[in-house]
């Protein structure tokens, strides 16, 4: 007696099906070809805001112009390096304000939070600097009748260390928070890559002989206890990186 065929599916007849799927998958799908060097730049789906654009993206002429003072009297110009307004350390913070940083877009400020640890400010960056610069123009002018970036080094430090230890008082906001962020930022914008803004011409990465972002590094590995002067690089990387031809 005969056996029936089992009923359903075939090896021979799965194998069969799926390659058909595979034969329709593969000529509805769409490919791209790419020839030559990617049209792409560093960090396009990500980017650094502003770090190419030209003027004050956030900050007023004149609030620019006493960001700049500040940045030059906590940086000041010696042998080593430029000074902080010369490195472009405003320009970074006016770059951050303009963009993610200024309103805490990227900041976790939702609870819960860890008991007696401060979250952070009710105030954004944006705030702190638009508050502080005004406050710190009207006590310049009551002190001394005078902008801050119209006052001498001495004066300028005088004021300097009354934020920093709270002895000159704002309204709105601390001067002690104002203080703080404003060197926070302003150190950074002197170490950071110039992609954002700062660290002009790489001055401080020369002055700390800094390589920079470097990706290859094979050939100095076995140079041991030797000065190898080399030219700091940035993020976007160098000419030299380009393909010829």
């Amino acid at each position: 007696m005969s056996k029936e065929a089992p009923r359903g599916l075939s090896r021979r007849s799965l194998l069969k099906a799926s390659a058909s799927v595979a034969a329709g998958v593969a000529a509805t799908a769409q490919a791209a070809t790419i020839s030559g060097v990617p049209q792409w730049l560093p960090f396009d789906h990500n980017g650094p805001l502003h770090y190419d654009a030209k003027g004050w993206q956030f900050l007023t002429t004149d609030e620019a112009r006493e960001l700049e003072a500040i940045a030059e009297q906590l940086i000041p110009a010696d042998d080593l390096s430029p000074s902080g307004k010369e490195a472009g350390c405003a320009v970074f913070i006016d770059r951050q304000l303009a963009g993610q940083y200024g309103t805490y877009e990227r900041l976790y400020q939702q609870g819960p939070f860890v008991p007696d640890i401060e979250p952070g400010s009710e105030q954004l960056p944006r705030e702190r600097y638009r508050l502080g610069l005004e406050q710190l123009g009207k006590h310049c002018q009551q002190a001394f009748g005078k902008r801050f970036s119209e006052l001498n080094s001495e004066q300028r430090d005088e004021v300097l260390k009354g934020l920093e230890s709270g002895e000159v008082t704002f309204e709105a906001i601390e001067s002690k928070v104002f203080f703080t962020q404003v060197l926070q930022n302003t150190m950074e914008g002197f170490f950071a890559d110039p992609i954002y803004g700062g660290n002009r011409d790489m001055v401080s990465w020369k002055m700390l002989g800094f390589p920079g972002a470097r990706y290859d590094y094979r050939p100095y590995i076995d140079r041991h206890n030797e000065k190898l002067d080399l030219i700091p690089l940035s993020i976007v990387g160098s000419s030299a990186w380009n393909r010829k031809g």
